[in-house]
């Protein structure tokens, strides 16, 4: 049963395929109320997506998943209404012309305006913006940022702030809804090890305030529990030198068009060499376009 703002988070034989191929596949979950859990694998493996499947803004084609008692993919509209996006690359960037203080007041406004009731609207002006403005006290505490440490407080350049502050204040940006699930993307990307404690801390405080996370990441703490994207599946015709699915250009369901279905004019290139062995240090073109394809639908949901 969930808690009154963790959503539980469930999920057998999960999976999304496109036409290059399955982006992730055969994912269990069984994740509590308020708890963390780490997605792992490798890149191209389908990490980003699974998140953005599970928070409802990209329709999976492979079993079933419930977020908060909404089943995934019947009520995608549901879940995306309790859940929220914390930084995903190529999804909700920071806007770098904006300050600090700029983008908080963008991301209450943009809150208040698609996610917020329709009574709100109907307050007096200087009565939202009270409300706006405790609103973001709030959040920013909880994402520990405080504004007054900032080379130029909240009139810091959004350009100009070092990656963990970055990942605060999209954080603080994406608890201005009060989700009952927040997903990350490259939690530790590009932290020292010092900053990686304190992303992981972070996550932890707003894990005990009951909302549910889960964050991708390169290697997750001991104590986290783990999902990992990119395994191979158990089939008797599985062949031994299969690939990890990349992400491909499978779209992500809007409200606007439920019924969309993804599109593509290429096919994946595969070695006609018997012995040719998989490159494990880059990633192939079609994966590359497969990725931004992807990440570009999910702006619009």
């Amino acid at each position: 049963m969930d808690s009154p703002h963790g959503a539980a988070v469930k999920a057998e034989d999960f999976g999304l395929k496109g036409p290059r191929g399955w982006v992730f596949r055969n994912i269990a979950i069984d994740a509590a109320p308020g708890s963390i859990t780490a997605v792992e694998g490798p890149s191209g493996s389908g990490r980003t997506c699974l998140l953005l499947a599970l928070t409802g803004r990209m329709k999976p084609t492979a079993g079933h998943a419930e977020v908060g008692g909404h089943r995934l993919p019947k009520k995608m509209a549901a879940v995306r209404r309790i859940a929220a996006l914390g930084p995903v690359s190529g999804v909700n960037d920071l806007d770098q012309a904006l300050t600090v203080a700029e983008q908080l007041r963008e991301g209450a406004l943009l809150q208040r305006r698609y996610e917020g009731p329709i009574r709100a609207l109907l307050r007096p002006r200087g009565e939202r913006r009270a409300s706006a403005a405790a609103r973001i006290e709030e959040a920013l505490a909880v994402a520990g940022l405080d504004l007054a440490t900032l080379p130029k407080g909240p009139h810091t350049s959004v350009r100009d702030l070092e990656r963990l502050e970055s990942v605060r204040l999209s954080v603080a940006i994406a608890l201005l809804g009060d989700p009952r699930l927040l997903a990350l993307d490259d939690l530790d990307l590009k932290l020292s090890d010092a900053e990686r404690a304190e992303a992981w801390s972070l996550l932890r405080a707003i894990a005990a305030r009951g909302t549910t996370v889960f964050a991708v990441c390169s290697e997750a703490p001991q104590d986290i529990p783990v999902v990992r994207t990119g395994t191979p599946a158990k089939t008797p015709d599985a062949k031994p030198d299969s690939a990890p699915a990349a992400e491909t250009d499978a779209k992500p369901e809007t409200d606007a068009k439920p019924d969309a279905k993804p599109e593509s004019d290429t096919k994946p290139e595969t070695s006609t060499k018997p012995d040719a062995k998989p490159d494990t240090n880059t990633k192939t073109d079609t994966n590359t376009k497969g990725t931004d394809d992807a990440l570009a639908e999910a702006r619009r949901a």
